[in-house]
């Protein structure tokens, strides 16, 4: 397979996927070096493709069909809760942010998909050393969230709405 043809397939597998592709899984599918992989994604990226980086792998981030941003409030011991909530109800977390007073906006990409997204990232949260960025604003934070349709959308805002997570009227 040339190059050109490998860097299309990269492309197809990473739309098709809804799981981040690891650079060590593409080596070993196209049983190339994984520095050849590198080479590609830097090359598809300086092509206008949206490929972000993840610990889990690579993702091809297209333009989501409909995104929000809802700002929530809750304890450290609802995390969990909350995000399964926006993820089962067809949502998918791109990132969490915070409004300091002093530091201005200060954002964190999540990239939460699935349960197993979540719970991975919560059990990050719990055997680290590091607290969730809502701690620096007495435990208001804002998600941005994309989705396939404003439907989804309206379904997971009157969600946390019903779980009392959505701050509404500010």
């Amino acid at each position: 397979m040339k190059k050109e043809e490998r860097q299309q397939d990269i492309i197809k597998k990473l739309r098709a996927s809804k799981a981040p592709i690891s650079g060590t899984a593409l080596s070993e599918l196209y049983q190339v070096s994984r520095q050849s992989i590198v080479q590609d994604i830097a090359l598809l990226k300086a092509l206008d493709h949206q490929i972000i980086s993840t610990n889990k792998g690579y993702i091809l981030v297209e333009p989501p069909a409909k995104q929000r941003v809802f700002k929530v409030c809750h304890t450290n011991t609802e995390i969990t809760d909350e995000l399964y909530t926006i993820v089962e109800a067809g949502g998918f977390v791109r990132d969490v942010f915070v409004m300091h007073e002093i530091y201005g906006k200060i954002t964190a990409d999540l990239s939460l998909a699935s349960r197993e997204d979540i719970d991975a990232f919560v059990a990050d949260l719990d055997g680290g050393n590091t607290s969730p960025l809502m701690k620096l604003t007495d435990t208001y934070h804002y998600h941005t969230v994309e989705a396939a349709s404003e439907e989804i959308l309206e379904r997971i805002e009157k969600r946390l709405r019903e779980k009392k997570y959505l701050v509404v009227g500010e």
